[in-house]
């Protein structure tokens, strides 16, 4: 029987073939005392299966340095990074030997006990990319129970062979069976196994948008869908699966007149992909001859080289907090800050990079072992320029950082989440400060253009304080809407309200567009709607010329442009400005 199961759409495509299950390994985890005469060889179990598992992580490592960008993405290799730095975590190991050491727990009650207690902090944090790496946290503990109960990743099982049916034959009788992975979740490590594999797309249980299996998807162009919930529980082993990455949904046994359907768009898409691919080097410019700033998002200095691949023109939003996470206090100082903005700058080959200061705070602490209880709404506390002001030694090291590598090409300072006049002055200020430091040691740094993200309402409505001390500004429209609106994006509850066409979020967007380019001064959006390209005509036509996006949305951004009229597009843009519901108009 046919039915559907429905997720988040994250990387786009349509993959069809048998599904393979990969079962989680945390299942039948045994929970039992040992005797006290036990607790060395119990927390000697533990420490081979991480050792066991960091020396994989190393070869992998190792693998992805022989490999090119399109077997091995840097994303990849810049997550397995973060699960390196999981499995070397003192919180991890201590806890671990705590309830070994204390309550007698065996091995793998230990693991997984210390594993629920760390989960329940990632909980607790509003950012969603942060909150999402609760999934690396586990998927570390599921490597090491995995290797203590003597189970390999499934992913890296040979297929067995399967007798092909009228379904097979739809596709092409001279192929392989294709097939699709359903799991729970997956992990860097497995992600790159599979990428080696046969397998043409996978679902997950679990995951967001900026999930890691998300972003890898992505980077490597994999249909996925993520967050479809009881996927792996509702699919058997063999059946025959259809994973629509655009839409979001898993069809599951299809009639073969649907799949003849998907089939049809399968081959319509491979062929979308390959007329993107020729717009690589085509300038962006609409057909009135407006000339459109495509630029890239990243998170890592090792993301530079694929934003160039992709065709961005720059970094528009270089978010410089992926430096400091899971440190536990040791935080990088200003040499080794200035390496990663240094890298990052060389890689992008003398276009410009745009660093944002750290965007960290009460909800999501450095030091997972200070945590605030007393504030029941991070979101609206001390967080970004907030927490970077109330910590000058540390902003200073960052901003000295940034000066100097400015010396080695263009950079961009751009400041998130202000607010007050106040915060401004405070902000430059300190840059000033920094620049003087700089000077007195006698350390070269370069100039830089000052840049403000608009986020906040409050931000949105007071333009000509920000335009009179900065020299662009960049849109945040994830937190934008989300404080508009009231709606925390990340409760399942409202999420259905948080909504980028609300008139209130597009007037805010356009007051600010206009503003900017009233008074002559750079102007971008950074959030999810410049990668969106039902959106692309309509931010045209409020005269957005600057849009930075993750690197695999640039080429499609790219066709709309090439594509446009600004002039034509102005009016009816206008007209979306003024209705009641915007979003009935845009789809009609």
């Amino acid at each position: 029987m046919t039915f559907s199961v429905h997720g988040l759409p994250v990387a786009r495509g349509i993959a069809i073939g048998r599904a393979v299950l990969m079962a989680s390994s945390r299942v039948d985890v045994a929970h039992y005392f040992i005797e006290p005469g036990q607790v060395e060889a119990e927390i000697t179990r533990v420490r081979m299966g991480r050792n066991a598992v960091v020396e994989e992580i190393h070869r992998l490592q190792h693998t992805i340095s022989l490999m090119g960008p399109k077997e091995a993405p840097h994303e990849l290799a810049a997550l397995l990074d973060v699960h390196l730095m999981l499995l070397q975590d003192e919180e991890l190991i201590i806890g671990v030997k705590h309830w070994i050491t204390e309550r007698l727990y065996n091995a793998e009650w230990a693991l997984t006990t210390q594993l629920e207690a760390l989960s329940r902090q990632f909980d607790d944090m509003e950012d969603d990319y942060l909150r999402e790496r609760k999934a690396d946290l586990e998927q570390v503990a599921e490597r090491i129970l995995r290797y203590m109960k003597g189970v390999a990743s499934p992913v890296s099982a040979p297929p067995t062979p399967r007798r092909k049916t009228q379904q097979d034959l739809l596709l092409d009788d001279t192929m392989d069976v294709p097939l699709v992975l359903i799991a729970h979740d997956l992990s860097p490590a497995d992600m790159l196994q599979f990428k080696q594999s046969i397998f043409a797309g996978f679902v997950t249980d679990v995951g967001g948008r900026t999930s890691h299996t998300a972003i890898v998807a992505r980077s490597m162009d994999i249909p996925a869908v993520v967050g479809a919930r009881s996927a792996s529980q509702v699919v058997r082993q063999d059946d025959w699966v259809i994973i629509d990455g655009d839409a979001g949904v898993m069809i599951v046994d299809p009639s073969p007149i649907i799949l003849a359907e998907y089939g049809f768009k399968q081959r319509q898409a491979e062929l979308e992909r390959g007329r993107l691919s020729r717009l690589r080097h085509t300038p962006a410019v609409t057909l009135d001859g407006q000339k459109i700033e495509l630029l890239a998002n990243i998170e890592m200095p090792a993301d530079a080289p694929g934003a160039v691949l992709a065709g961005a023109v720059g970094v528009g939003l270089f978010r410089s907090e992926f430096l400091f996470m899971g440190r536990k206090g040791d935080l990088p100082g200003e040499d080794e800050q200035f390496e990663a903005y240094k890298r990052a700058v060389e890689g992008m080959q003398g276009l410009p990079v745009t660093i944002r200061t750290i965007d960290v705070g009460a909800d999501k602490q450095l030091d997972d072992t200070v945590r605030d209880k007393a504030h029941l709404n991070p979101a609206l506390g001390l967080r970004a320029i907030r927490w970077s002001l109330a910590d000058p030694a540390m902003f200073l090291t960052q901003l000295r950082a940034i000066l100097r590598a400015a010396a080695h090409g263009q950079v961009n300072l751009l400041i998130p989440m202000l607010a007050h006049a106040s915060e401004i002055r405070q902000t430059m200020s300190l840059i000033d400060f920094a620049r003087a430091e700089l000077d007195n040691r006698g350390v070269p740094y370069g100039p830089v253009k000052l840049g403000a993200m608009i986020e906040i309402p409050a931000a949105a409505l007071t333009l000509k304080i920000f335009l009179k001390y900065f020299d662009f500004l960049s849109i945040g429209t994830n937190d934008l809407i989300q404080y508009t609106l009231a709606i925390d994006r990340a409760d399942e509850s409202v999420a259905h309200l948080y909504d980028p066409l609300h008139p209130a979020v597009l007037r805010l967007v356009a007051e600010t567009i206009r503003e900017c380019i009233a008074q002559g001064k750079g102007v971008s959006v950074c959030g999810e709607m410049a990668g969106d390209t039902t959106l692309t005509r309509l931010l045209l036509g409020l005269g957005l010329r600057s849009f930075s996006m993750h690197p695999a949305q640039i080429l499609a951004v790219k066709q709309e442009v090439l594509r446009a009229d600004t002039a034509r597009l102005a009016p009816w843009a206008q007209q979306m400005l003024e209705a009641e519901d915007p979003a009935q108009m845009l789809a009609g």
